[in-house]
């Protein structure tokens, strides 16, 4: 026998027909007993491994779900990702992670080749949510639900998101609350939904605390990543210090990590000269050397609740709903802003009571973890 073996060798090893392999692979309960245990004793015997490519082709789709995500080093997506496997699983399918790396071409080619494949359906924090492939998907019969993103303009799809303005929005009052009034946005490009919302978020908190938009100095790096942090720390270090913020808040928790690490190695007090606060509340920002005030995204809630929308409009019932689903970030408190938690000033213990200034639900919470 040349190559791995198949179904008509194991048939022909067992005595028995294809029929009869093909059921004890799908259908064991219809197979005696006794020819069950030869069956599969041959399949032992030739090490038969079965392929699922004809199947999936018959059934017009596979047992696999995608999820197509921008940035393999972030934290965050691989949060979000456990918790779609989780529910992917529990209905007997698996989740398969393809990392974009933030490059529309490369999404392209994931897109096309998950289609080829005939995947369950698709997860996707989009590089690009015009790409023709990713908009004909649903058409071809791969559903497609919209990961951290809102989809405002594509009613006839799923999507699951955070109000990310809202999230600049705390992130930066909490900054002003603590009597800062230089502050920097830092983070980009704002060609990035996610950090554009962020951003708008930022000059909405300033322009409620009746400070012109513009006195938000903006530091816009070319990715979001530790390293790019860094350099935004370097540039911000560089200031005169009649220009330098006092306070920083950035697009991501990577991009904060750097800011920190950066000033720190440059002799500038964390927060003492200059507060910081990230967005995610990935692990790594509790864990930091000054711990990381953060606006923590619910990722759990984001990867089982997309899953949950994708397996629901795969089942293609009449009178599936489309739903975009946006959920409230909320504040995390740390030493990156204040000495300790017990240091907050009246107003942000007014405010930890699980209401924002604006009163529209859950802005801080003091961590000292």
């Amino acid at each position: 026998m040349n190559g791995p073996a198949g179904i008509k060798d194991v048939a022909e090893r067992a005595r028995v027909s294809v029929g009869t392999v093909s059921n004890v692979l799908n259908r064991p309960h219809l197979v005696r007993a006794v020819t069950r245990a030869r069956v599969e004793a041959a399949i032992a015997e030739l090490g038969f491994v079965r392929n699922d490519s004809a199947r999936q082709l018959r059934a017009g789709s596979s047992r696999v779900i995608s999820y197509v995500f921008l940035d393999a080093s972030n934290p965050f997506f691989t949060d979000v990702a456990r918790s779609a496997e989780d529910a992917t699983r529990e209905n007997g399918l698996a989740l398969m992670m393809c990392n974009s790396n933030g490059e529309a071409v490369r999404e392209a080619e994931y897109l096309d080749l998950l289609l080829q494949q005939r995947v369950h359906g698709v997860l996707i924090t989009a590089v690009d949510e015009t790409g023709p492939l990713l908009r004909t998907l649903p058409a071809r019969g791969v559903p497609v639900v919209l990961v951290d993103r809102r989809a405002t303009d594509e009613p006839d799809w799923c999507s699951v998101g955070v109000d990310d303005v809202r999230g600049g929005e705390i992130a930066v009052t909490h900054l002003i609350e603590q009597g800062h009034d230089r502050i920097a946005f830092v983070g980009g490009p704002l060609a990035i939904p996610q950090v554009a919302d962020r951003h708008d978020g930022a000059r909405r908190a300033m322009a409620r605390s009746g400070r012109p938009a513009g006195d938000l100095v903006v530091l816009n790096t070319e990715s979001l990543t530790i390293s790019a942090g860094r350099e935004a720390g370097q540039r911000l270090a560089g200031l005169p210090n009649d220009r330098r913020p006092t306070a920083a808040f950035c697009a991501n928790d990577l991009v904060a990590l750097g800011l920190l690490q950066q000033l720190m190695h440059l002799g500038i007090a964390v927060p003492g000269d200059v507060a910081i606060v990230g967005y995610d509340d990935i692990e790594f920002a509790a864990a930091a050397a000054v711990p990381l005030t953060s606006v923590r995204q619910p990722t759990n809630l984001l990867g089982r609740t997309a899953a949950e929308l994708l397996l629901d409009e795969a089942r293609r019932e009449p009178g599936h709903v489309h739903r975009q689903v946006q959920f409230t970030p909320e504040l995390i408190v740390r030493e990156s802003t204040v000495a300790r938690p017990a240091a907050m000033s009246p107003r942000a213990r007014t405010s930890s009571d699980g209401h924002g200034p604006s009163g529209r639900g859950p802005a801080l919470i003091a961590r000292s973890d």
